[in-house]
């Protein structure tokens, strides 16, 4: 069976979720071998060899914490040249999307950018896409070379599939291009102690129907009662009200979690083109004509702050 290069996104060792997915969805066009790169590296092999990676190639490097994505780029190539698989899967994140072209370009293939499935066909894996906003869904395949896929988060099921996960130290030679732009400095992001919003399995947003920053509290509580991420449709971050690190839509955040409960979100193409592929959409608005009826799986025409605070209640409730 033809081996499948998965990206491994991980911090310091610890295996990011989305790359647990990229795992599943690999095992169904080949084997999984996994590149995990920078400190840590070698600490990423039991969780990915649980998840199904047959073989883990590891590489540590000041380069890659010290530069942008071009290192990182670097050994992908190697790893391609090393294998020569049956694909290229990359986790879909912003940096994912930028590694993921940039090696396409290197070694002249196709790239799919944002995937949501992944399966076998007779001319290579075909990979499904949400396009124009969400309004359609389409099948393709890379034609030419190697196919380099980005795959958006939470498009499978993370399963356990224990395999050799062997760690094997793969050859890395830096490019000119490779500290070319430095990294001069960090600073942590604040912690709220609630998933990733591009990561999590439920994610709970509030619009203009919130109608001010001191009533996103509504929507926190409803969101920490289900253990869930806040998004934020773009009307109530222009406003202030959240930040734009939490925005969903086409010019914020793409989610696709397994529920999705948008408050006072009036369903503009704008919002819904970051939030349709999710599994399960129930909105809450007081205007029954609002468009985002039109997308959801269950909708309450009422005011959200007379039905977020039930339906929080309710929740802690069931929880207690």
């Amino acid at each position: 069976m033809a081996e499948v290069l998965v990206f491994v996104d991980h911090v310091d060792g610890a295996v990011r979720k989305p790359t647990l997915e990229l795992l599943t969805l690999a095992r169904r066009i080949g084997e999984p071998v996994a590149v995990a790169l920078g400190a840590g590296a070698e600490n990423t092999a039991a969780a990915l060899a649980e998840h199904g990676a047959v073989k883990v190639l590891t590489h540590d490097a000041s380069e890659y914490a010290d530069y942008l994505v071009v290192p990182k780029v670097d050994a992908l190539q190697a790893a391609v040249e090393s294998v020569s698989p049956a694909a290229v899967l990359v986790p879909s994140s912003a940096e994912g999307k930028e590694i993921a072209a940039r090696l396409a370009l290197r070694i002249g293939s196709g790239i799919i950018t944002d995937a949501t499935d992944l399966e076998a066909g007779a001319e290579g894996p075909v990979a499904t896409q949400s396009v124009f906003a969400a309004s359609f869904t389409t099948k393709s395949r890379v034609s030419k070379g190697t196919p380099v896929i980005t795959v958006k988060p939470n498009s499978a099921a993370v399963e356990a599939a224990p395999a050799a996960g062997v760690v094997e130290a793969l050859a890395v030679t830096f490019s000119a291009q490779a500290t070319g732009t430095k990294v001069t400095g960090r600073t942590p992001r604040e912690s709220t102690g609630r998933p990733d919003l591009t990561e999590a399995a439920i994610v709970v947003s509030g619009g203009r129907g919130v109608n001010g920053a001191e009533n996103f509290a509504l929507i926190e509580s409803l969101a920490d009662s289900l253990g869930a991420a806040v998004g934020a449709s773009r009307a109530a971050v222009d406003a202030g009200w959240y930040p734009h690190t939490n925005q969903v839509g086409q010019t914020g955040k793409s989610v696709s979690p397994q529920l999705y409960i948008a408050n006072g979100i009036s369903g503009a193409i704008q919002h819904r083109a970051g939030m349709q592929t999710s599994k399960t959409i129930v909105a809450v608005n007081k205007d029954a004509e609002a468009p985002i009826f039109d997308l959801v799986d269950y909708g309450v025409v009422g005011d959200l702050f007379d039905v977020v605070p039930q339906l929080t209640e309710e929740i802690n409730t069931r929880k207690g």
